[in-house]
């Protein structure tokens, strides 16, 4: 071959034919989106979308129904704080007082007593309640016999899926002044202890009643925590002789951190219910006084009261400080290098 024929330049490459804007029938234009590579594809329309996930949609259905009306729909029922509302006339023809069941709720005596209250209970509950399922979770996790750990797990998860009346109820059987506690210090010559009816450990009770009902269950999303932090961390914890203790501050507690973060953020949005049921139940016994709570203030005031503007107001103002607690909690873990919630 000659070094003229070698010389020759190559034919250029025939660059890809640009995609069709329209289709060849009908006239109807379609949109042409950019993919992240930089290729052109077409976008299908959104109703063809839906028919194409149809069975999906169709059970994600019943979850928004159940949404739309059972939480979305109720939020108009908001309106009744501005009112002095009645059921009998309805939200259009009740008479409308502006800022009034506002203005109440701050020199009621009583709403104070049950703020006060119910800032204490979920004090104790975020201080006691909130890391004893981290403590069991930790405990399960350093149990090497399965059958043991299998046995331990079936025990504390049992009584989340009992009622607050049963759960009110074996309490007040172990704990009452004939209960099964003061029989035994009878028998042994000893002072009895007045703990139910005593406004005194009322919230010493309901605390240890929520440890007792759901630290087995609120072991689960920690247990599974434990599990996906990686086993190679501890091996070299281990060759570098560091002890259990070592192990579970530098390994196992920050593999913990985000979801502690989470649950905690997610908690500090309820830190106004501490459980409506489970105050309800025992108020007759400890006197509304010590067991009066914001939740059984609405109830009582708004419903068995007729008072429903202030209960709404009443409400409404929980609602909104929750929500602002959340949104306070999440940017300040952010600000400390946490992922937060959103």
């Amino acid at each position: 071959m000659s070094n003229r024929s070698r010389s020759l330049p190559l034919d250029p490459p025939t660059p890809p034919a640009e995609p069709p804007t329209e289709p060849p029938r009908g006239g109807r234009k379609i949109k042409i989106t950019e993919a992240l590579d930089g290729r052109k594809v077409r976008r299908v329309p959104l109703l063809k979308r839906i028919w194409r996930e149809r069975w999906m949609y169709l059970l994600i259905f019943p979850g928004f129904v159940y949404f739309v009306l059972f939480q979305y729909l109720p939020l108009g029922g908001n309106a009744a704080a501005w009112q002095d509302y009645s059921p009998f006339l309805g939200l259009s023809k009740s008479l409308w007082v502006g800022w009034e069941n506002f203005e109440r709720i701050f020199v009621d005596p009583e709403l104070i007593d049950a703020l006060w209250n119910t800032l204490l209970l979920s004090a104790l509950q975020i201080v006691f309640a909130f890391p004893a399922p981290i403590a069991l979770a930790l405990l399960l996790t350093s149990i090497l016999s399965d059958r043991v750990k299998r046995s331990i797990q079936m025990i504390v998860y049992l009584p989340h899926f009992i009622g607050w009346v049963i759960v009110v109820s074996i309490w007040n059987e172990m704990l009452g002044p004939l209960g099964v506690m003061n029989s035994l210090f009878n028998a042994f010559g000893l002072p009895k202890l007045d703990i139910i009816g005593n406004p005194d450990w009322f919230p010493a009770l309901v605390t240890l009643q929520v440890i007792w009902k759901e630290v087995g269950w609120g072991t689960i999303i920690f247990l599974a925590a434990i599990l996906n932090i990686p086993q190679e961390r501890y091996e070299s914890a281990a060759l570098d002789r560091a002890g259990p203790w070592r192990r579970i501050w530098h390994i196992t507690l920050p593999g913990m951190a985000s979801i502690i973060v989470l649950l905690l953020i997610l908690r500090l949005g309820s830190v106004l219910s501490v459980g409506f049921e489970q105050i309800l139940l025992q108020q007759p016994i400890f006197g509304a006084d010590a067991a009066q709570t914001l939740d059984t203030f609405v109830y009582f005031r708004g419903i068995n009261g007729g008072d429903w503007g202030l209960a709404t107001a009443a409400g409404l103002v929980k609602g909104l400080i929750g929500t602002i607690l959340v949104l306070g909690a999440n940017k300040l873990a952010k600000v400390f290098g946490g992922e937060g919630v959103f």
